[in-house]
């Protein structure tokens, strides 16, 4: 029987708190900078069938509540209290662990012999062995590159540790004491939420505790599908770019067909490019998923925050994620930096919505999100020390109404900065600059968030400087309603000296003693006429540094004389632009966009993609490459050139992809050609 509504809000916050609980058990007991203070873990409670039903609104990653416990719990078979089931596995647990860092523990709660719920947390290890330290390379081409595989398995069997497990893990982790220190943090999580679940059942009952369950995901789907009713009936098409996939200079798109109905809503992924021999595709297996769904929550919980953070929140949004793309590859795949693609997966998704209603969504963030990695390496015993330095973002996207917030980025997860003090103390190396990045925020009406730049000195041979996530380095993050595209990213070491290198996308550097390495992270676009900024508003940024006086003359029109707006000056030159300037973009792509369109429309990249799906994974990763170098003959020279550079003479590259198109068509059988 259903309970009534005050049963329901007091089970919501009582649940909660049992999350709640578990997050400060798992942050406070934790031994690794990534978990303790950048705050990169989670922790839920889940149904018997393995859908999170219970999950904290300001501690940990907020990602990961479409999460599903269920297909790892299936692996390992069945279960007897005191159990505790780890995985990183990002195929064997259907994307649960969507990288291998990610170790995910669950622990069934049982009463009166049955399984009444699941408590689940996970945290994003520094390091599970692979090829590098820290185990991310964008380079990597598998999973087998990556690190230790470790498929749905009991970690504690009835209450007693798996030794044997414990021998293997520290033989395939560089640092495997600190972080097997995070791992008993987090079995002592699931303790907690164990112990308050048995409380909440012996103070109402196991009926009603699982009822409560139920309606309190019937009343998410309920609150969610009325926020979603925002969205105008019809069907939206947007595409966006990640720059390359790090091992060619091929770009990485993803599409995104954004079909509501009444409040339902229909995410189909049908021409994402596909997947690639690099480290960017996103192991979801075809399913709803959290990096294919993280806009929506985003979108529902920012209309009505009383909503409960529960499964049921997505109960009216299904998806189509295509096998063997990006967006659902096919295993072994590597997946370390599946976040750069769901950023960009996520903006495509934003696009959609902004074609449905301008008004519903923000211009896109700096799209980054770049866990900076130290390598300090022992000078006498040669051990080395990984650690990460910050989480770097880029600034948000401004939308109808208010600027983007500088520096700040919220849209993947909500992890917090590493106290400099506190990297510091670990390292030798010295951080020399955490800054807001002048002129880095897209212009507008409402200016877009600026990015960050991040110096950090490095003081002992035999270190080195690793990179994840790194992007928008060639496409920008584009402005919406008239407002202009955020600066792009960028990579420096030793700048404004005689010795300064432009790097680009950074995999692994190893710098000298004395190096400084800079990281430049990319404003969020701007929103609106930049002509229409207020001009008092434009000189307030100029105080503060985020928008330069010159950026204040060449994009808003701003005249200042020694700080002071010149109104006369400033009206004339505001006139003179918009004359000149023609019709506003609803989308402002930038130059680098524009030029690689020009070429490979959507219609092309739909026909090119089509026929590269009907290969094999392999066949079609090389036959992809290289059917864009012969289009463009410049492309592998590199970011450091401008795209519309290296592009060239847009007549020619149209006529040699339409080309190498009918050329891959003959070339398939006649079987493939009719889809058998």
């Amino acid at each position: 029987m259903r309970l009534d509504p005050i049963q329901v809000e007091i089970f919501f916050h009582k649940f909660s708190a049992i999350t709640e609980e578990m997050a400060i058990t798992l942050q406070r007991t934790a031994r690794t900078t990534y978990v303790k203070e950048a705050g990169d873990f989670g922790t839920s409670i889940a149904t018997p069938e393995g859908r999170l039903f219970a999950y904290p609104t300001a501690l940990g990653v907020s990602g990961f509540l479409d999460s599903n416990v269920g297909p790892a719990l299936a692996e390992v078979g069945a279960l007897e209290p005191g159990d505790v089931v780890i995985t990183n596995h990002p195929y064997k647990s259907e994307g649960l662990s969507s990288h291998m860092p990610d170790l995910h523990l669950i622990q069934p709660v049982f009463h009166d012999g049955r399984i009444v719920a699941h408590c689940w947390d996970f945290i994003h290890s520094s390091d599970i062995g692979g090829g590098v330290p820290s185990s991310i390379s964008p380079r990597f081409a598998d999973l087998f590159e990556e690190g230790f595989q470790i498929p749905p398995m009991k970690l504690v069997k009835a209450g007693e540790m798996n030794e044997d497990f414990l021998i293997l893990y520290r033989s395939n982790c560089r640092m495997p004491e600190e972080n097997l220190g995070d791992v008993r943090a987090m079995i002592a999580a699931l303790r907690v939420g164990e112990r308050r679940i048995q409380e909440l059942i012996e103070l109402h009952g196991v009926e009603t505790f699982l009822q409560a369950q139920a309606d309190l995901a019937e009343y998410a789907a309920t609150k969610a599908l009325a926020v979603q009713k925002k969205i105008p009936n019809g069907c939206y098409e947007f595409w966006d770019f990640l720059d390359d996939d790090f091992n060619s200079d091929v770009p990485i798109r993803v599409r995104c067909k954004l079909t509501a109905t009444d409040g339902e809503v229909h995410l189909d992924f049908t021409g994402s490019d596909p997947q690639v021999e690099a480290a960017y595709n996103i192991p979801t297996g075809g399913k709803r998923h959290p990096w294919l769904t993280l806009k929506l929550m985003h979108f529902v919980f920012s209309h009505d925050k009383t909503i409960p953070l529960n499964h049921g929140l997505f109960d009216h949004i299904t998806v189509e994620a295509p096998r063997g793309t990006v967006v659902n590859p096919e295993p072994p795949a590597a997946v370390g930096i599946r976040s750069a693609t769901a950023i960009r997966l996520n903006e495509a998704i934003v696009g959609a919505m902004i074609k449905a209603e301008p008004r519903l969504m923000p211009a896109p963030s700096g799209g980054i999100m770049i866990p900076s990695v130290l390598v300090e390496q022992d000078e006498v015993t040669g051990a080395r020390h990984v650690m990460v330095l910050q989480s770097l973002v880029g600034g948000t996207g401004a939308r109808f109404g208010a600027d983007g917030v500088d520096g700040r980025d919220s849209s993947l997860a909500n992890q917090r900065n590493t106290p400099i003090e506190k990297t510091e103390e670990e390292a030798e190396a010295m951080i020399t600059d955490y800054a807001l990045r002048t002129d880095s925020g897209g212009a507008g009406q409402w200016r877009g968030g600026t990015g960050v730049a991040f110096s950090v000195r490095i003081a002992k041979h035999g270190s080195a400087v690793l990179g994840r996530g790194m992007e928008r380095f060639v496409f920008r993050p584009w402005g919406t309603a008239g407002g202009r595209p955020g600066e792009k990213a960028r990579v420096v070491v030793n700048p404004g000296t005689n010795r300064e290198t432009e790097l680009g996308k950074l995999d692994i550097f190893y710098p000298e003693p004395g190096d400084i390495v800079t990281i430049m992270t990319p404003g969020g676009g701007g929103y609106g006429d930049p002509l229409e900024r207020p001009s008092d508003l434009v000189r307030e940024d100029t105080l503060y540094g985020y928008v330069s006086a010159e950026a204040a003359r060449r994009d808003y029109g701003v005249v200042l004389i020694d700080g002071v707006v010149d109104e006369a000056a400033t009206t004339t030159l505001r006139r003179q632009m918009r004359a000149q300037r023609g019709a506003l973009k609803t989308f402002d792509f930038g130059p680098e966009r524009e030029a690689w369109e020009a070429v490979f429309d959507d219609s092309t990249m739909c026909a090119l993609n089509e026929l590269l799906m009907r290969l094999g994974p392999n066949a079609r990763a090389r036959r992809r490459r290289e059917i864009f170098n012969r289009v463009i003959p410049r492309l592998a020279e590199g970011a450091v050139i401008p795209l519309q550079e290296r592009v060239g003479d847009i007549d020619a590259a149209r006529q040699r992809i339409a080309d190498e198109i009918e050329k891959l068509r003959q070339d398939l059988p006649a079987d493939k050609l009719a889809g058998s």
